[in-house]
């Protein structure tokens, strides 16, 4: 029995006007379509209040930080609202300990305290709490009365502002959740550690946008005009997990190929300055409504990721936007998990050579091969994880409403 008419409180790490979709949202939309979803938008800091003032984000969210009567912004979809709550203390500088712990407290407490006047004003009752990735916030809903509580665990906590704290609150939630839903099988496996009633449940990607990809009506993006085919390219951020050893080398040994990333660069991991070669183009990020005119006009899309401790644990979204755009995808062979899903459809190497020779392969696709990757895409929409989540929420509800 799958979960419907149920009241959900969904407590996330993204913004939902975030410019990129995130498994969380995306999550939140599917539970709406047969549940009353409340989606808690991540709470700015007083540091995002006073620097944040000239962005539309801001604009978006000033009339409802300081009036609990007025926390709600309507969605086009009926049963999804937003909730924003007010400005919290910035309390990430502090160092680890009993000092964190109790400016902590009083986080939660400003949170909890716009939550639980929302809850009464709006009469809902008998809801399930999800806190999707906010590992800022884990204890928040010990002041609330859900009747379920999970913890949506979509990607391990890696970056150097996450771990200050969030190891130690991620370890605090899990354990004191009813249940925990993990979107990679190691994550899953890792949280079943501290908490038995641990599934998995992983990513997929909205195949009706990427599918916009074989319109033949469809122009390709302005942003890759005037690049030389053929194209191999990658969507999405350029951060921690790309293996920039490999791409500098892919790069060198594929001189007759134009690389092109598109996609917001993190600084901190990579330099557009150090990558001079003339077949190799940053070109920034663009809406998440273009991706299909960007896909359109990659004759390749490759997912060059790290193999380590810490990319085994990743289901990324983008693995299924290519295979539903049916273009040819080579990747790393970063989270062996990835092949149960995806079978022969994907190219998964393990260095510059393979990588190299799935390229020129890929490059010689026929039409029974983008047939496959499309019904691969059809079997991992997010139209299925929904299911997938609204069985695991209802077992869970069922078995713990039985043990009352």
């Amino acid at each position: 029995m799958s979960l419907k008419e149920q009241n959900i409180i969904f407590f996330s790490q993204m913004q939902y006007d975030s410019p990129l979709e995130s498994t969380n949202f995306i999550l939140a939309k599917h539970l709406a379509k047969d549940n009353r979803v409340y989606y808690v938008d991540r709470p700015y800091t007083w540091r995002d209040y006073f620097t944040s003032r000239n962005t539309a984000s801001y604009r978006n969210r000033r009339a409802h930080f300081f009036s609990s009567a007025n926390s709600i912004i309507e969605t086009e979809i009926p049963n999804l609202k937003i909730i924003i709550t007010p400005p919290v203390p910035s309390i990430n500088m502090l160092p680890e300990g009993w000092l964190y712990r109790l400016a902590l407290k009083i986080n939660e407490k400003i949170v909890g305290n716009r939550l639980k006047k929302v809850i009464r004003n709006l009469d809902i009752r008998n809801y399930i709490y999800i806190n999707s990735y906010n590992v800022a916030f884990p204890s928040l809903h010990k002041q609330l009365d859900p009747v379920l509580t999970v913890y949506h665990c979509v990607d391990p906590l890696i970056e150097p502002y996450q771990v200050r704290h969030g190891l130690v609150s991620e370890d605090i939630l899990v354990k004191d959740v009813d249940m925990v839903i993990s979107t990679s099988k190691e994550l899953s496996n890792k949280k079943r550690l501290l908490n038995e009633q641990s599934f998995f449940s992983p990513n997929a990607a909205n195949i009706s946008h990427s599918q916009k990809a074989l319109d033949p009506e469809l122009k390709i993006a302005d942003i890759l005009a005037g690049i030389k085919k053929p194209i191999i390219g990658y969507f999405g951020n350029i951060e921690r997990r790309i293996d920039y050893d490999l791409v500098k080398g892919l790069i060198s040994s594929n001189k007759d190929k134009n690389f092109v990333f598109i996609g917001p660069v993190d600084k901190y991991y990579a330099n557009e300055a150090d990558y001079t070669a003339p077949n190799v183009h940053f070109k920034g990020p663009v809406p998440y409504e273009l991706m299909p005119a960007v896909l359109k006009g990659f004759d390749v899309a490759i997912i060059p990721f790290k193999k380590d401790e810490v990319s085994n644990n990743i289901f990324p979204l983008k693995l299924f936007e290519y295979l539903g755009s049916g273009k040819p995808v080579v990747s790393t062979d970063f989270n062996p998990d990835l092949k149960d899903f995806t079978g022969e459809t994907v190219f998964y190497c393990k260095d510059i050579r393979e990588f190299s020779k799935a390229l020129d392969l890929a490059l010689n696709d026929d039409e029974p091969s983008m047939q496959k990757r499309l019904e691969v895409a059809a079997d991992n929409t997010w139209e299925h994880r929904a299911v997938e989540v609204k069985k695991l929420l209802r077992a869970s509800l069922d078995h713990k409403l039985s043990t009352i």
